[in-house]
């Protein structure tokens, strides 16, 4: 039995450059990457030597101040590189391939039988944990607590993003051998949201299904929190991605960690957009030049428009990312651009712009923020696109103050910084509303947690 939320807050961007419903099966990167931009809060400590031989699965690093939380090789090969910062910070981790994809093999864990603690036992010996994040403060779940409630998003309404219907279909054994598992390691329901009754995730067990309706940001799992069981303080929660689910599943069917991961390459800078399945960490080139370049001057964005990281044209898919994104590079400028009609430009107020007028067209849009970084000025567009039932304005600023009380009370405890990824977007102060989220979770659980 299902339950419906529907969404009226929100804005849908519709992007030129959607992916087509194909699948290329590529396996010519040489070279992987794991990127610690992917392990936010996670302090890294090497398990293997700069120069070693690796199998896939095998274990490269661990969490100095949780050493059970494990990151591994999404490949076999050798290590090639560490790339160190300031103080030899660990920034990433280069892996040669071999080409022959060689796995540590575990042991089949019987679901039916195993308890909570062999379940996250498991998980966390094989190195599939790191998927499983936590709110408060959007970080890898401490595995030694237990949420009242795990939330999966089936729903992907973010710009230019996977079609997870696609993606998943034929995965449902899969699929559900996960949420089987995690079912176990919650004293509450894993809440899941779908699409409608022809999601390939409407007929699993051990879950509550919550059918979801309307614009973005409906599909973001933090929506999914908000409208179903609120995050007090002392309260916790984790989330996966849909799709990581699918990593978990083959590990629990095969004793295997399989870092296959398909994804989506679009954007209007891409001549034939499509999706693709790769490793996690390959390289990004080949597959682009598969797919081809619409223009050369283009920014690459591992992610969505929305939440996106940019990485360099030779970067690598992200160890999280299910969608890669070439939009133009905005760095060219309107000679007095602010005081003449646009009618190709979208934005969600009615000065000098017609988009209002059609909600259904694609544009193609590029990076230029067209405006300033100035003061907060408000003008109730934040409230419009956020349909959580807190107050972002407020909120943004007790971080920006690191107002302690005043961030638990407007509801920090609830949101990660892509619930303001959209407030962001129509931010007509040109603010970093997702950097400011990020700094005051951080500060928060510093002091707190």
């Amino acid at each position: 039995m299902s339950k419906d939320i529907q969404i009226k807050k929100g804005l849908d961007i519709h992007l030129v450059g959607a992916a087509k419903a194909q699948t290329n099966e590529t396996k010519i990167s040489a070279t992987y990457k794991v990127s610690l931009e992917d392990f936010h809060g996670l302090v890294p400590k090497l398990s293997i030597k700069e120069g070693a031989q690796v199998q896939a699965g095998e274990p490269l690093f661990h969490d100095k101040n949780k050493e059970s939380i494990q990151v591994v090789s999404p490949v076999s090969g050798t290590l090639t590189a560490v790339e160190r910062g300031d103080r030899r910070r660990i920034l990433s981790l280069s892996i040669a391939s071999d080409g022959a994809q060689t796995p540590v093999q575990h042991p089949v864990i019987d679901i039916v039988a195993a308890d909570a603690a062999a379940i996250k036992a498991y998980m966390l010996m094989a190195g599939v944990w790191p998927f499983v994040k936590q709110r408060p403060y959007d970080v890898i779940a401490d595995p030694d607590q237990t949420p009242k409630g795990i939330f999966i998003s089936a729903v992907n309404t973010a710009p230019l993003a996977v079609d997870l219907d696609y993606v998943l279909k034929g995965q449902e054994l899969v699929l559900q051998a996960a949420v089987s598992a995690l079912s176990k390691l919650t004293s509450g329901s894993v809440h899941l949201s779908i699409k409608d009754q022809n999601s390939p995730m409407a007929g699993l067990k051990d879950c509550e299904f919550h059918v979801v309706s309307g614009p973005h940001p409906s599909g973001l799992v933090g929506t999914l929190i908000n409208k179903v069981d609120p995050i007090n303080k002392g309260e916790v929660v984790w989330t996966i991605s849909a799709q990581d689910l699918l990593i978990i599943g083959n590990l629990l069917q095969n004793g295997v960690f399989n870092a296959t991961r398909t994804f989506a390459l679009a954007g209007s800078a891409i001549k034939n957009p499509q999706y693709f399945t790769a490793h996690i960490g390959a390289e990004l080139a080949p597959i682009i030049h598969i797919a081809g370049v619409a223009q050369q001057h283009y920014r690459l964005i591992n992610g969505d428009v929305l939440t996106g990281l940019t990485v360099d044209k030779e970067g690598n898919l992200g160890y999280r990312n299910t969608v890669v994104t070439a939009i133009p590079e905005g760095d060219d400028y309107d000679f007095f651009g602010w005081n003449k009609p646009e009618f190709n430009k979208m934005s969600t107020t009615r000065a000098l712009t017609f988009s209002w007028l059609f909600p259904k067209k694609k544009y193609d849009l590029n990076t230029n923020t067209n405006g300033e970084h100035r003061a907060f000025v408000v003008t109730g567009g934040y409230e419009e696109v956020f349909p959580l039932d807190i107050y972002p304005l407020q909120l943004l600023k007790s971080c920006m103050v690191n107002d302690l009380d005043e961030m638990e009370q407007l509801g920090l405890y609830e949101v990660a910084p892509e619930d303001f990824a959209l407030t962001e977007f129509v931010c007509i102060s040109k603010q970093p509303h997702q950097q400011i989220i990020r700094e005051g979770l951080d500060f928060l659980q510093k002091e707190i947690g």
